[in-house]
């Protein structure tokens, strides 16, 4: 994980869609294939910790279920017999949900989450419950970097990242504030997706800033994680927002972009020599291919998004989220606070400061920065940056380099 290779692929990595093939062939069986994944789970969960809960009964019982029905040819649907981890901070009915927080130990909800739901009407096979940071945004669980025990997994889906990377799992499901999907998907050898904030549904979901929180996904192939997140859009999708992309549960054809556009953003000044020359490398590439590369070396409107993403933006979505955590977590520090990560008590007296005026404030200082990026993709087909401004940092102490310097966090908050 030292080293930046263009084109690297996670050799851990396993891949549900493949195994499908097998299922419909009758090669392989759905419980087989979860015989495979707690296989790799026994033999790899005491060094890298991915787990707080796994419910491995009722997973070979639904695994059974699924081999009958490809048996018969009656596939609930493309994720039938597909093991999936779930982060502990969304809630399912038959194992506890409890936030990385010792105030909910042993808390279980009586319903699951939409998306949780979703997975289970389509025959998805819930594997148990991955570590997360308190609170999706606390302090760190005790998650190893599958590839490297020494270096942290990255948060705060550490574990949902860890499981994946690690072949634990082909999938599994994480939740992005600021960077939590995406990061440690990056550092654990992943793919992370979060679609446009409100796409996924995030009932069932503990909360942390309303206007930020994302559902996320983690896959071991692209394949994979596109095919979970289309299938929630799909069977729950998210009320008032349109479906993924028409909701198609079969990846998308590759399509050549005519253009592009390169971000840097501050967290180019931070970024290793290893990690500069792999994405120059593939800038070249695209520019190879025929690509129109745009930056802000060579576009003043991308500069100028680039100058307001830098002059004090995170700040100021900090305090957005800081505004919107007053519930529940005021009265988790009025009953428990004691026990609370510092950051939530930061946040909280962050936003005693904040009048509504101020929030206002602040969102529309937000509406203009959408404006800005949306502005400036016109005539584009993407933004390309940087997931993380580097490998995986060695130490477990905290999850990686802020990212709040970095585009992927301030995506979430556009897009």
């Amino acid at each position: 994980m030292d080293r930046a290779v263009p084109g690297w692929r996670n050799p851990s990595a396993i891949s549900f869609v493949r195994a499908v093939r097998d299922f419909q062939s009758g090669v392989q069986t759905p419980r087989q294939f979860l015989e495979h994944c707690l296989e790799t789970i026994a033999a790899r969960e005491p060094a890298v910790k991915a787990f707080v809960t796994l419910n491995i009964e009722a997973a070979r019982a639904a695994a059974d279920e699924a081999t009958v029905r490809y048996r018969t040819r009656r596939a609930l649907s493309m994720i039938d017999g597909c093991p999936v981890g779930i982060k502990d901070i969304i809630d399912t009915r038959d194992m506890p949900t409890q936030m990385g927080s010792p105030i909910f130990a042993g808390w279980r909800p009586r319903y699951d989450a939409a998306c949780v739901h979703a997975l289970r009407e389509g025959g998805a096979i819930i594997i148990g419950k991955t570590v997360t940071t308190e609170f999706a945004c606390g302090e760190p669980g005790v998650t190893t970097n599958p590839h490297d025990p020494r270096r942290t997994p990255g948060g705060s889906s550490s574990g949902s990242a860890a499981a994946v990377g690690a072949g634990m799992l082909p999938v599994a499901l994480g939740t992005q504030t600021g960077g939590s999907t995406l990061r440690p998907a990056s550092y654990c050898g992943a793919f992370g997706f979060k679609a446009t904030h409100g796409v996924l549904p995030m009932a069932g979901v503990h909360p942390i800033s309303v206007t930020h929180d994302h559902l996320g996904v983690i896959g071991g192939t692209l394949e994979d994680t596109w095919r979970i997140a289309s299938h929630i859009s799909v069977a729950v999708g998210s009320p008032g927002n349109v479906l993924l992309n028409g909701a198609s549960t079969e990846l998308p054809s590759a399509v050549k972009p005519r253009r592009l556009i390169r971000l840097y953003t501050k967290g180019w000044d931070e970024t290793d020599a290893a990690t500069r020359d792999a994405l120059d490398a593939l800038a070249g590439q695209l520019a190879h291919a025929g690509v129109e590369i745009v930056s802000r070396k060579t576009s003043r409107g991308i500069a100028e998004l680039e100058a307001m993403l830098d002059d004090g933006f995170v700040e100021r979505s900090v305090d957005l989220k800081a505004y919107e955590m007053k519930w529940p977590y005021e009265q988790y520090l009025a009953r428990h606070g004691n026990v609370v990560v510092k950051r939530v008590h930061d946040r909280i007296a962050k936003a005693k400061t904040m009048a509504p005026a101020d929030y206002e404030s602040r969102l529309a200082e937000r509406a203009a920065m959408r404006e800005k990026w949306h502005a400036a993709a016109r005539g584009a087909d993407g933004y390309f940056t940087l997931a993380a401004s580097g490998p995986a940092p060695v130490g477990l102490e905290y999850t990686g380099a802020w990212t709040g310097k970095m585009a992927h966090y301030v995506r979430p908050l556009i897009g």
